[in-house]
This record gives C-alpha cells, sequence and structure tokens, in this order.
C-alpha cells in the first residue's frame, strides 16, 4: 500500500517525516492554475485584437507566442519566485520540493514544468495522474524527471518558542535587518526541520545530535552572517535555537502587533 508520508533521513540516521500531496489535491491546485493562466491570455487576446484591425497575422502570431510564454513561464516564474509555489499550490498548501529535501534548483522547476505537457496527454492529465497513483512518492513523470515531490504543508497551531527558549538572551535580535534576511531565505520547510529537532533532541544520540545541529547550523549561517558578536561563543545547537527563536517568535509578535492596531494584510510565513 502505498503510503502519503514520506521520511527525509539526515546522513546521521534522523528521520523527518513530510506528507505527501494527493493527485486529487495536486489536480484541484493545478485547475486553479489553469484558470489563471486562461485569463491572462485571455486578457492578453484582448489587447492583441487591437493589432488584429492593422494586422491580422500578426496579432494572430503575438497572441500564439505569448499562449506558450504565459503556458511554460507561469509554472516556471512562480515556482522559482515563491520557492515552489503556484498560486494554486499556495491555495491548497501545497508545494515542490527536492525529493531528498534539499534546496529547489532551478533547472528542476524547468524540467518538470516542460514535461506538463506530457503529463497532461492524451487530455486532462491522464498520464500525470497515472504516474503519480502509480508512484510510490505520488510523482507525476515532470516530478521523476526533476527528482521533485509535492507536500502538503497543514495549519498548524503556533509552536511554544518561549519553552524553547527558556528566558535565554537572543543576540541575533539585536540585528533586525539580518533577521528579516534570514526570514526571507529560510523556507516553511527547513524551518519546520529545525524546530523539529529542537523539540526532539532529547530523542538522539549525542553524536547524532552534534552532527545535526552542526549541519543546521552551517546552513542557517550561509543564509545570512551576522556579525562575530553575536555568535561568538555559541554552541551549534544554541544557533539553531536562536534561528527558530527568530522565525517564530517574529511572526509571532506581528500577529499581536496587527491585534492591536487593527485588521491588516496577512504576513505568510516564512519568505513566500
Amino acid at each position: 500500500m502505498k503510503t502519503h508520508t514520506l521520511l527525509i533521513q539526515t546522513p546521521e540516521g534522523i528521520a523527518f517525516p513530510l506528507l505527501l500531496a494527493s493527485p486529487v489535491t495536486r489536480m484541484l491546485a493545478c485547475t486553479v492554475d489553469l484558470v489563471v493562466v486562461i485569463a491572462t491570455v485571455y486578457l492578453i487576446g484582448v489587447l492583441v485584437a487591437m493589432v488584429g484591425w492593422i494586422a491580422p497575422s500578426l496579432s494572430l502570431g503575438i497572441h500564439l507566442l505569448a499562449y506558450f510564454a504565459i503556458t511554460i513561464g507561469y509554472g516556471i516564474a512562480t515556482e522559482w519566485l515563491w520557492r515552489g509555489q503556484t498560486l494554486g499550490k499556495r491555495l491548497l498548501r501545497l508545494r515542490v520540493m527536492d525529493a531528498q529535501g534539499l534546496r529547489l534548483q532551478f533547472s528542476q522547476i524547468v524540467i518538470r514544468n516542460l514535461l506538463r505537457f506530457v503529463d497532461g496527454l492524451p487530455a486532462f492529465y491522464l498520464v500525470g495522474g497515472l504516474a503519480s497513483l502509480l508512484s510510490p512518492r505520488a510523482q507525476r513523470l515532470g516530478d521523476l524527471a526533476a527528482n521533485t515531490i509535492v507536500v502538503r504543508h497543514p495549519a498548524m497551531a503556533e509552536p511554544d518558542v518561549d519553552q524553547l527558549m527558556a528566558g535565554k538572551f537572543n543576540s541575533l535580535r539585536d540585528h533586525p535587518h539580518l533577521v528579516a534576511r534570514l526570514r526571507q531565505r529560510v523556507s516553511p520547510a527547513e524551518a519546520a526541520i529545525a524546530l523539529q529537532a529542537l523539540l526532539r533532541r532529547d530523542e538522539f544520540e549525542p553524536a547524532a545530535r552534534v552532527g545535526l545541529f552542526g549541519q543546521l547550523a552551517s546552513h542557517f549561517r550561509s543564509l545570512a552572517a551576522f556579525p562575530l558578536e553575536a555568535v561568538e561563543g555559541l554552541t551549534d545547537e544554541q544557533y539553531v535555537r536562536n534561528v527558530v527563536d527568530v522565525l517564530f517568535r517574529a511572526r509571532g509578535e506581528r500577529a499581536a502587533s496587527a491585534d492591536k492596531s487593527g485588521p491588516t494584510a496577512a504576513v505568510p510565513y516564512p519568505g513566500v
């Protein structure tokens, strides 16, 4: 029987579960994206029609080029800018990821979107739908070629960051511009892995825990370089704890501020 959960393992053998998106949910997201593409093409067609009065052949050529550019470019542009999400995926809380849990590469996005036409054959995504049903990781042909998966991010309650920090001073908070850069560059999946590592730290063997937090700290340091005085003397685990604090607590503070000041636009977290 096919599982709906994928376990991503670190080199230390620590597994983190990811919920795979079902073919039905993916089809609903695809339908939303299709509506967006059709509406965009229609609006461009209306604008191009004005050229048709002067040069009908030029108008038709522009319309065809716009159709193919939008059909192919929409998925590539949105998944790259929104880190694996299109408008449909954002609405249904789905995200494209590398199958090994690594950072999604631009080449992977291009490959999976170019093969969308093959998955759509002969009609209504029949090939892609059958591939998703038969694949143990719910991958269509484009996902198999690009080594990507689509995961689901259900809404979760806010973590108790105060419990994790236990009143400790967080030197990273003295550099709000770097915190903002970090929040922009950290994906939701990366933030969730760091949080789970802290919540489950006592379940790991000492060597595995040191290795895991070393990898997490190295990755976060590569995303935003804090000055030496902010990180000097911090262990890898404390550094990750501080990162989780600024990622999640900043979100809670924004929500509290919004409650005091009145209705405001929701701020997506993080960096999408």
